[in-house]
């Protein structure tokens, strides 16, 4: 059975939680205190963060790589598209989350004022640049959800926890997110304390 180390409030390890849930498989998932991280932990992953993925002799880190691999491994429903050149641009969007959006949430959890405000109005340009999107189209990559909608919404969920408000001009966005939210493996892969950070 694959077993996942996962923070109870890492954006990260909700993104795993997300994959597994979807796919509706047999799986552990084992709560870390990401203050006070175990010692076999960082003997499993030498960044000594969550989320990490066992399975057998198999340990895996980063969030992206154990969902393609989850995804590969249980292919039903397919989250990364099958077309080679879709796939490709999917993790460019990847790619391109990790570099635009959640390079931010250390910043927005640093408790620095200044530090703070500087990653919220980052976050806040990025995804108001990306709303129009949905004006269109119902998930990141057109009609199917995908892996790309999985990456996002941690972030989109944590939007009022980090005290991030988008304007008028992102409602398609906000209409977007409340589609993901309303997914079953959505609600059952969150903690109690991720559904603490939305009243």
């Amino acid at each position: 059975m694959m077993t996942l180390y996962s923070g109870t409030t890492d954006p990260y390890s909700h993104r795993c939680r997300f994959v597994l849930f979807e796919k509706g498989m047999d799986f552990q998932v084992i709560d870390v205190d990401v203050n006070n991280m175990p010692e076999d932990l960082a003997v499993m992953n030498p960044y000594n963060k969550v989320p990490v993925l066992v399975e057998r002799d198999l340990i895996l880190y980063e969030a992206n790589i154990i969902n393609e691999y989850i995804d590969e491994r249980f292919p039903h429903p397919q989250l990364m598209p099958p077309d080679p050149v879709m796939r490709a641009r999917a993790r460019l969007f990847l790619h391109r989350f990790e570099q635009e959006l959640f390079c931010h949430i250390a910043g927005l959890e640093s408790g620095n004022a200044k530090v703070v405000e500087k990653a919220r109005a980052a976050v806040q340009a990025n995804l108001t640049q990306i709303a129009p999107v949905f004006a269109k189209q119902k998930f990141m990559l057109g009609d199917e959800f995908s892996m790309l909608d999985v990456a996002i919404a941690p972030l989109l969920w944590r939007l009022d926890h980090y005290g991030i408000h988008l304007d008028k001009d992102a409602t398609p966005l906000m209409k977007y997110a409340e589609r993901i939210f309303s997914r079953p493996g959505f609600i059952e892969a969150m903690t109690p304390a991720e559904k603490a950070m939305r009243k």
